[in-house]
């Protein structure tokens, strides 16, 4: 019989095969996503992957590329509006628009059309302050009311923050535009709920520097340590979000158990350079920088990863500043 650290090794590296599958499937997710590719991917037989995916992620492969795809569109029709339907149920993987539309009316409950009208806010405000659990509750958003622009806005305490048209915060944010490199970078990931729950990002901060730091990986300040957002919480069921804390690594780290390796893609961002003070910042920065800034800058979010830059060691601060940089993947509009 295996012992504790044996079994705990054993099911470290189950999460980290299923960790590479779910990197796949997001960076190929317009493809053809096969059950043979993806157990290839995961180093499991055909015969089994399936069975291992579901239980480990609480639904089946099938269910879980076609949720992401349709979340993937849901962020596009509200954040690309210039773009077409058609256009992004094809770079949402769908073979077709009708197949596209029935799938969206089946997840939200409302056309992809009444969504991007409105029926967006019904299901990411009403919905869910009042209680149903992202259930749709029709095209009922309240004139003059802009949702949220994109999928990552957080504050540190990682709760969801309500995004308006303009900044109400006294938080000063500095924006530039620029070139951001890819970023090469191990994880800690965390699926289900995190909001309201520092608990979670010190224990996967802190499975990932345990990690890290004997394998001579923690070369600060070379390295950058930074959080990625993988859903947008107003669409994504609770349990089934996923929150990666990353440091930046050479090509090919010595990954093992459940710590993942994973590329950040680069490219044109906005970059908010912050300092934090308070934890009510975070959200009344990600207001400034999503409601208030990029309605009038020209560019429109793309559908790249998110993240939060950290650039020093609060802890360590002498003021107790958190030094942050919110990076948002941006084309023009």
């Amino acid at each position: 019989m295996a012992s504790d650290t044996g079994k705990r090794y054993l099911r470290e590296e189950y999460v980290a095969r299923i960790n590479r599958v779910i990197d796949h499937i997001e960076a190929h997710l317009d493809d053809e996503l096969r059950l043979e590719t993806l157990a290839k991917v995961a180093c499991f037989s055909s015969f089994h992957f399936h069975r291992i995916f579901s239980a480990m992620m609480g639904e089946p492969l099938g269910q879980f590329i076609q949720r992401v795809r349709l979340e993937r569109a849901a962020n596009q029709l509200v954040g690309n509006p210039k773009k077409s339907i058609t256009e992004i149920a094809l770079d949402s993987g769908f073979g077709s628009s009708a197949t596209f539309a029935r799938a969206f009316k089946d997840a939200f409950g409302m056309s992809a059309s009444a969504w991007r009208d409105g029926g967006y806010f019904a299901w990411s405000k009403i919905g869910k302050a009042n209680g149903k659990d992202g259930k749709p509750l029709g095209k009922d958003g309240k004139e003059g009311d802009r949702p949220a622009a994109y999928a990552g806005y957080m504050n540190s305490e990682h709760r969801r923050a309500e995004m308006k048209s303009k900044p109400t915060g006294e938080t000063k944010i500095d924006v530039r535009v620029e070139d951001m490199p890819e970023h090469n970078v191990a994880y800690a990931r965390h699926v289900g709920p995190y909001q309201g729950d520092p608990a979670v990002f010190e224990a996967l901060f802190g499975t990932l520097m345990g990690w890290a730091g004997p394998r001579g990986l923690c070369r600060f300040p070379e390295t950058k340590v930074m959080c990625v957002y993988h859903d947008n919480p107003d669409v994504t069921p609770d349990d089934k979000l996923r929150v990666s804390a990353c440091i930046t690594v050479p090509e090919d780290p010595p990954i093992e158990g459940e710590i993942g390796a994973m590329k950040v893609p680069g490219g044109k961002f906005a970059v908010a350079h912050v300092e934090i003070t308070d934890p009510k910042q975070y959200g009344e920065a990600w207001d400034s920088l999503m409601g208030g800034w990029m309605p009038d800058s020209g560019y429109q979010p793309d559908d790249r990863l998110c993240y939060e830059l950290y650039l020093n060691d609060q802890k360590s601060d002498p003021e107790g500043k958190q030094i942050v940089e919110l990076c948002v993947p941006v084309k023009p509009l």
